[in-house]
């Protein structure tokens, strides 16, 4: 299960781009179309959960408002750069839910954690580097692709406080819900339009729906009850590797030796956050984008 969701997750990035729409347009249909799932569910499960509190469902509200924000940003990366830096960047989540902790909960981050943020920032500049130099455009996606890790670690930092009282699926719905209706707001707001794409585009905007968001984050959680979370944490890496190994035949991209490089620095560096023994960074790095 945990390698079925890893392999369903990777595939965030080429949904996305084959459905040729706008970052903030299949960031909302992901959310929209997932909630077809996760509601009627949690509604079905209600009676056999307890009542979350007030505040439990007030983070939750939130951590789907961060997670809207970060759909929007990591979405609009991939339609401007390399699905492959999209998500070696995006995948820097970790490290910025250790900085955030530091900040609010006073969660003191060791020396561990600084190393693995220098490889992880090392890698971040290898990858950066050449993009800005060559492409303007890919510099400004590599800045979304790191806005969205900030942004998701701010999701996570709220799932801190409402899993405390809530359970997996009424978090996923109410969250959900929240993240589908900010997305149609800003939708709105743009004025983006939110249907007559063709049949290509629904076809990619289902399978980002179902594959990355139902089966990818149903088969993580199923996972995270039964593993240890060293194991889940390290394994979940792996998004990273297969979504710039699959956008070479699907996307036709190509990786260059920089990219590998720094890819591997950003992997090994979050490893070593991953690895680091305080409780907010072990908790929360097995959650995914």
């Amino acid at each position: 299960m945990l390698a079925l969701g890893v392999f369903a997750i990777g595939w965030s990035a080429l949904f996305v781009r084959w459905s040729g729409v706008p970052g903030w347009t299949s960031a909302f249909w992901r959310m929209a179309l997932a909630q077809l799932v996760f509601v009627p569910w949690a509604l079905a499960a209600r009676g056999t959960q307890a009542v979350p509190s007030r505040a439990a469902v007030r983070a939750a509200v939130i951590a789907g408002v961060f997670f809207a924000v970060d759909l929007v940003l990591f979405n609009s990366a991939v339609m401007m750069s390399s699905a492959a830096n999209s998500t070696l960047l995006g995948t820097n989540a970790p490290v910025f839910v250790a900085l955030g902790a530091w900040l609010l909960y006073r969660d003191r981050p060791t020396r561990r954690f600084w190393a693995g943020f220098a490889l992880s920032f090392a890698g971040m500049l290898a990858i950066v580097g050449m993009d800005i130099l060559r492409h303007p455009q890919l510099g400004l996606g590599d800045a979304f692709a790191v806005g969205s890790a900030a942004c998701y670690a701010g999701y996570l930092l709220f799932v801190r406080r409402s899993r405390q009282e809530m359970d997996a699926l009424t978090f996923s719905a109410v969250s959900g819900v929240a993240a589908a209706l900010t997305l149609l707001l800003v939708c709105l707001a743009i004025g983006t339009p939110l249907i007559g794409q063709s049949a290509h585009s629904w076809w990619a905007l289902l399978g980002l729906a179902l594959v990355t968001q139902v089966v990818g984050h149903l088969s993580v959680a199923y996972a995270l009850g039964r593993l240890p979370v060293s194991v889940t944490s390290v394994a979940l890496l792996g998004q990273a590797p297969i979504t710039a190994l699959l956008a070479v035949p699907l996307l036709h991209e190509r990786l260059t030796a920089l990219q590998v490089i720094g890819g591997g620095l950003v992997i090994a560096g979050i490893y070593v956050v991953n690895r680091t023994p305080q409780g907010t960074t072990a908790d929360f790095a097995p959650l995914l984008e």
